[in-house]
């Protein structure tokens, strides 16, 4: 799963990215320094996995994953080409989910390409571009529907959500924003749109705000704008989560604890970017590995042990579950087999987030 980082030049985008994966992509004080897109894959923050390694000693253990890709600075006009708009967005077309970093300090050794640092006039530019483009696509995809209908009348759903969608966005509504049934969501996903893809805003703070980040003026109107279309805003400071980047787990700790924080904000970040699309683990545990697997949530048994091996998927038999929360409390697999914690499930089993799972199956 992929998570695209976009901003305007100069917003902290490519320092971000390199807080998150220490990758390196090159950092600079003018646009465009970041063209074809940097990719880093890191590993989700999970304490259970850390846990059940210290319970199991395994020779090998394996987060869960999640995929980052920086994309160029967006200016306006991308939708028409301008700057590197058409690589901006066939970049964002490839991701699953957008991460929006929007700058919310003052500093003039920064240049804004606009000249001024306005937060909301920030994320429209950047969301009317993303607008300007689903509103092409959705004319040709009309354009078809139409001829179509004339042969099947089955287009007629077709056209009205497309009608639906493009009055909002004409009011500057993005397609995520709006509610759908059931029948109108398998379409949306067969219109491939910009807007339709879930979001989060980072507000980039300075220093000095951290302590009072939830009151900043400028963070307000970031979370005012972002709660129309019910997206997350997590405030960080881009600089300092660079710092926190470079030290081992000690030293980062008490960074934090000076700053008054419980954890990063990047750390925050991978974690909201893995709910975001919707994502959860069930955990596998022994002495030769501790992993977490990551399915969508909703994933029946046969399906999510197919994610372990097809023929696991194939053969299913039953699963033997039990939460991590009961195992952490009983201290041992065999004492939470004592007291009935673990349960057997069949192929209706809906998994859940934390179940700790043995899979039997028969090939």
């Amino acid at each position: 799963m992929k998570i695209g980082i976009v901003g305007l030049p100069n917003v902290g985008k490519s320092t971000m990215f390199n807080s998150i994966t220490k990758a390196g992509a090159e950092c600079a004080n003018y646009p465009f320094c970041t063209i074809e897109p940097n990719v880093g894959v890191v590993a989700v923050p999970d304490e259970r996995i850390d846990n059940l390694a210290k319970m199991y000693k395994p020779q090998k253990i394996t987060k869960a994953i999640v995929e980052f890709v920086d994309i160029a600075g967006l200016v306006k006009g991308a939708s028409k080409g301008e700057g590197l708009g058409n690589k901006f967005l066939s970049h964002i077309r490839e991701v699953d989910a957008i991460a929006q970093v929007v700058r919310c300090f003052e500093d003039q050794n920064v240049i804004h390409v606009d000249g001024s640092v306005n937060p909301l006039r920030d994320i429209e530019t950047i969301n009317l571009e993303l607008i300007f483009a689903d509103m092409e696509t959705l004319e040709k995809r009309l354009e078809k529907a139409k001829k179509n209908l004339k042969a099947d009348k089955k287009y007629q759903s077709e056209i009205n959500l497309i009608e639906k969608i493009k009055a909002n966005l004409e009011k500057g509504i993005p397609a995520r924003a709006l509610e759908y049934n059931e029948d109108e969501q398998e379409m949306l996903k067969d219109m491939f749109l910009l807007t339709a893809k879930p979001i989060i805003y980072i507000a980039n703070i300075s220093e000095d705000q951290i302590s009072n980040a939830e009151h900043d003026d400028m963070v307000k109107q970031v979370k005012e704008y972002a709660s129309k279309e019910n997206a997350d805003v997590i405030p960080l400071c881009v600089k300092i989560e660079e710092e926190l980047s470079g030290l081992d787990e000690q030293d980062k700790k008490e960074m934090l604890e000076a700053l008054g924080l419980e954890e990063s904000g990047l750390d925050k970040l991978i974690k909201k970017s893995y709910e975001l699309l919707g994502l959860i683990s069930f955990l596998t545990a022994g002495e030769t590995e501790v992993r977490a697997w990551t399915i969508k949530k909703g994933t029946k048994a046969p399906q999510a042990a197919g994610k372990i091996h097809s023929d696991m998927e194939r053969g299913f038999i039953k699963a033997e579950i039990v939460s991590y929360e009961d195992l952490m409390r009983e201290g041992s697999m065999l004492a939470a087999k004592e007291k009935g914690l673990v349960r057997q499930e069949g192929k209706e089993y809906i998994m859940q987030d934390g179940d700790i799972v043995v899979f039997k199956f028969n090939v």
